[in-house]
């Protein structure tokens, strides 16, 4: 089991951004929010939220489950805070990184955290490169998923210089967002107002062979029907991200 901790009530606050090429939501420092358990033998300080989401529903996601691409994943950033003192510091180093990876996927109703990222009197006010906007009182709990298992596998950073240090979590249920919300993120721009539109869609990597690594699972198998998010009665197979250092 993941456990989320914090100093005070999981009540968070942080800057959403548009960077060009990601949604990024970065927490400010005055509640720090910790996880711990699972694959972690550190305790892991979160520090940034960042969407991937396609152009199309099915492409998006960084991770392929049975070879299928969701609409988007989730990333939830975190760098062990019992032996290095910052985010920076972590990424570069030996057992530096968590990243948490959940699947988005459409439905009628959203995922409450999504909704208060995506919805429009927020998602406009970050339409343009380096648009940011104040988010607070927001529910970390809310973004995970109803379930307790999870993939993990020893790999790398997404964006470069893709630093060989990230013990990535992937949860093994989906998070929900509306139709409605996944156009809002294709309409944002990953340029600047005076420049010509390019929509932020597919930021995404390529996905490559798993070259050897050791992938490592608490699934029950037995109950696969249940658990498995998009309720394919096959064996699980993960084709994870690799971009080699440039």
């Amino acid at each position: 089991m993941i456990n989320v901790a914090s100093a005070l009530p999981v009540q968070v606050g942080g800057t959403m951004y548009n960077t060009g090429r990601h949604v990024s939501l970065r927490l400010d420092k005055e509640h720090l929010v910790n996880i711990s358990g699972g694959p972690m033998t550190y305790s892991h300080r979160l520090e940034e939220i960042r969407l991937h989401f396609g152009s199309e529903d099915g492409q998006g996601s960084e991770h392929l489950l049975n070879g299928q691409a969701f609409t988007g994943e989730v990333q939830l950033i975190h760098y062990n805070h019992e032996l290095y003192t910052n985010y920076t510091e972590a990424a570069k180093s030996p057992n530096g990184l968590v990243i948490v990876s959940i699947f988005m996927k459409i439905a009628e109703t959203s995922n409450s955290f999504l909704n208060r990222m995506l919805n429009r009197d927020t998602i406009t006010r970050i339409t343009y490169k380096n648009d940011a906007y104040l988010l607070t009182g927001l529910n970390i709990e809310e973004i995970y998923p109803d379930t307790n298992s999870f993939i993990t596998y020893e790999g790398s950073m997404t964006i470069p210089p893709c630093f060989e240090t990230v013990t990535w979590i992937l949860m093994n249920k989906p998070v929900y967002l509306t139709r409605m919300q996944m156009h809002s993120l294709r309409l944002l721009s990953q340029n600047q107002p005076s420049q010509i539109f390019l929509s932020m869609s597919d930021n995404v990597r390529p996905v490559q062979e798993l070259n050897n690594r050791c992938i490592r699972t608490n699934i029950n198998f037995s109950m696969q029907g249940k658990d498995c998010p998009n309720n394919r009665a096959q064996k699980l197979q993960y084709r994870v991200n690799e971009w080699l250092l440039k």
